[in-house]
């Protein structure tokens, strides 16, 4: 007759997951405590907000490209596929600008 393993896995392998989980949680706080910030008009903007007017702004020149190249005339959600656009734009200015 066969025996049967316990349900629930190997304890050791449970127990070195624990620890992995404990030292990931508390290394979780190792990072820089503030988002980077800009001068501008003589107040700091959070990076996040000016990443994101550069999409807002990138997401109408891409549209004012569509409509003359008459492709947003076929589009079929128009606001979620702007609304991606300009995510796209501002994530890769972020990543570009700020990201390592």
């Amino acid at each position: 007759m066969r025996r049967r393993r316990p349900r629930g896995g190997n304890p050791a392998c449970l127990r070195a997951t624990g620890w992995i989980g404990l030292a990931a949680f508390s290394l979780g706080g190792c990072a820089e405590p503030a988002s980077p910030s800009l001068p501008l008009f003589g107040a700091y903007f959070p990076s996040w907000l000016i990443c994101t007017s550069i999409g807002v702004v990138g997401a109408v020149a891409v549209r004012g490209l569509f409509v003359r190249l008459g492709i947003d005339d076929v589009l079929p959600w128009r606001l979620l596929v702007y609304t991606c656009l300009a995510a796209a734009i501002g994530f890769i200015v972020a990543l570009t600008a700020y990201g390592h």
